[in-house]
């Protein structure tokens, strides 16, 4: 880890005293308590704020592994803390001492800034070095308390991934990228979790407007050879790696909340013995967006190296399973299991309908 300590005066850091007041995660209203039956683990909900660790491939084909925490000198604790914390997450976490041209001398030399110190500092310092969204790199600010961490710049390119990793330090991450301030999962995120990125940046605009708009539906995935002619505003994703195989699966999930990792691997491990099936053989995770942040479902899937793309409600009542869901009938959602495997498959065929495991974990597995 380094330190640069050259530093000037020419910087004051202010105190925000303008915090607002925490709020309490909602409650879950669509669990009956009367002693009804209750929908199953598809119809359960959470509205936690998630997404994958930095390490998630970035939606330029880079990889934002190269963390530089950006502090004024009685900060430095705060900083180590940051660094003990993380550290597992990322290939290189720097401590740098602020001084007045730090952000210059040391831009593209990491993948992501985290400046310890007010938003108003770090916004000045860095402004005048923007270019490009695509080459820039993110930049996050968070507080000496380790209240707050607020992504600034490039939130689709790595800010907002930082941002949540802190927050398993305590840091509420104040997203406001449209998608994600929205409760959606924009292109670019979509981009991580099929790990691929985006190829033409500018078609974005159009893609995420969609997303916002819940107009744009699946990814469509096409095998090759082929030639692909699209307008500006139809997003291309490239995989990462090489082409996709025919025993790739996607396996749509559903659970309760609070659910464990463990329980959600022994039901991926349980769906998929049947069809002769590993959890290798797991292209990505389907969900619904009412699963986002649900730990226990990230967690699994961070431990099998797979994406989670989360689908609308329109999109799912598009692509609704065979199976009866009693979800639909409490809170008007399709079957989140079956419905979303069918949605992310290349065919958009069920290959297996869902089962229940565990009293927790829904699981179907589409192609």
């Amino acid at each position: 880890m380094s330190t640069d300590t050259d530093r000037t005066t020419d910087d004051v850091e202010s105190t925000d005293e303008n915090n607002p007041t925490d709020k309490s995660d909602p409650t879950d209203e669509n669990n009956p308590t009367d002693g009804t039956e209750t929908a199953d683990a598809d119809a359960d909900t959470t509205d936690d704020d998630s997404g994958a660790s930095c390490s998630t491939p970035d939606s330029d084909g880079e990889v934002a592994e190269e963390i530089a925490i950006v502090s004024f000198e009685r900060k430095l604790d705060t900083a180590e803390e940051i660094v003990e914390g993380l550290g597992e997450e990322y290939d290189r976490i720097d401590v740098i001492e602020y001084h007045g041209d730090v952000f210059a001398d040391h831009w593209g030399e990491y993948d992501c800034f985290v400046g310890l110190m007010a938003s108003g500092i770090a916004m000045r310092k860095t402004a005048p070095l923007l270019d490009d969204k695509w080459d820039d790199p993110a930049i996050v600010v968070v507080d000496e308390e380790l209240t707050w961490a607020i992504p600034i710049t490039g939130g689709h390119h790595g800010a907002n991934q930082v941002a949540h990793d802190l927050s398993t330090l305590g840091a509420v991450p104040a997203m406001t990228t449209a998608s994600e301030a929205a409760g959606k999962q924009g292109v670019e995120s979509r981009a991580k979790a099929l790990d691929s990125h985006v190829v033409n940046g500018d078609s974005t605009v159009a893609t995420n407007l969609a997303v916002l708009n819940e107009e744009l539906g699946p990814v469509a995935r096409l095998d090759g050879p082929r030639a692909v002619l699209v307008d500006d505003d139809v997003t291309v994703l490239k995989r990462n790696g090489g082409g996709e195989s025919d025993d790739r699966v996607v396996i749509g999930t559903g659970t309760v909340s609070g659910v464990d990792e463990e329980q959600v691997l022994d039901a991926w491990e349980a769906a998929l013995d049947d069809l002769d099936l590993t959890v290798e053989n797991i292209d990505f995770v389907a969900t619904g967006t009412r699963k986002e942040g649900e730990e226990g479902l990230y967690a699994a899937a961070e431990a099998i190296g797979a994406g989670v793309v989360l689908f609308e409600k329109e999109t799912l009542e598009a692509f609704e399973g065979p199976s009866p869901s009693r979800s639909k009938e409490l809170i008007g959602w399709p079957g989140i299991a079956e419905a979303s495997a069918i949605a992310g498959g290349r065919e958009h065929e069920l290959v297996r309908e869902k089962e229940r495991f565990d009293d927790a974990v829904t699981v179907a597995v589409g192609r």
